[in-house]
């Protein structure tokens, strides 16, 4: 008898603004067409529908499901409200196992884990960086400060590939604010300043980061990562950093 497909969920926010559940949708999509052996499921904590728990409910008892957040940092949603719906789903027949965020993960010791290559591939593919001289990498914004701190990890090897300065920003939470992000750069020297987005979705924040990057006089703003070839291959890499630990099967 063949064993059960794997069940998928990915696990976004969710928000109110129409273009982050079509961003979703479009991510799952590419997935389901990278791995047409998994049962890919998108889901949203909050706002957009449906919710993770649901479909986890829903799927054939003896069912084997990984969990993906669609986070890039390990902040509250990333920390609390995913880990709970697993919680939750213990008491259902179906074996759930929970993926790390899509980000780099805030170090349990001194040191600094690697930011995964495939992210900063990514947030290139949405910048083109010819005729830049400085980058500011603007993200949603959290009041954790491990979680800011992978930010700045991802900024660092951005700055690195690209051989550019490159500057953090957020839309809210934590300063600057990408227009003083931009003033910062603009203050040592560079001219030729665009926005790379840590954004998986568009939305209220992606575009006050947005809005603050480009109204300071920056000259390209990137699109979010939305379901660039680069996230496919990183929920892939999640899943299979479950199926490395567990007896999951991807």
């Amino acid at each position: 008898m063949r064993p059960a497909r794997l069940s998928v969920v990915l696990v976004a926010h969710g928000s109110r603004d129409p273009r982050a559940a079509a961003a979703t949708t479009s991510l799952a999509r590419a997935v389901r067409r990278a791995h047409p052996s998994w049962d890919v499921h998108a889901t949203y904590l909050d706002h957009a529908g449906p919710r993770p728990l649901d479909v986890l409910a829903g799927l054939a008892p003896g069912s084997r499901a990984v969990v993906v957040p669609l986070l890039l940092t390990k902040a509250y949603h990333g920390r609390i409200d995913i880990p709970a719906v697993v919680e939750a789903a213990a008491d259902l027949p179906v074996s759930v196992t929970l993926a790390e965020v899509l980000g780099p993960q805030p170090a349990p010791v001194a040191g600094r884990p690697p930011v995964p290559p495939l992210l900063i591939d990514g947030l290139i593919r949405r910048l083109p960086a010819a005729g830049l001289d400085a980058v500011v990498l603007a993200a949603a914004g959290t009041r954790n400060p491990a979680a800011r701190a992978t930010v700045e990890w991802a900024s660092d090897a951005l700055s690195a590939r690209l051989g550019l300065p490159c500057a953090v920003a957020y839309a809210s939470a934590a300063p600057p604010l990408p227009a003083a992000a931009v003033d910062l750069l603009r203050a040592s020297g560079a001219r030729r300043i665009g926005m790379a987005a840590y954004f998986l979705a568009p939305g209220h924040l992606y575009d006050l980061a947005a809005n603050s990057a480009r109204e300071a006089g920056a000259m390209a703003i990137a699109e979010p990562l939305n379901d660039a070839p680069e996230i496919v291959g990183l929920v892939t890499a999640r899943v299979n950093e479950v199926a490395a630990r567990t007896s999951v099967a991807a």
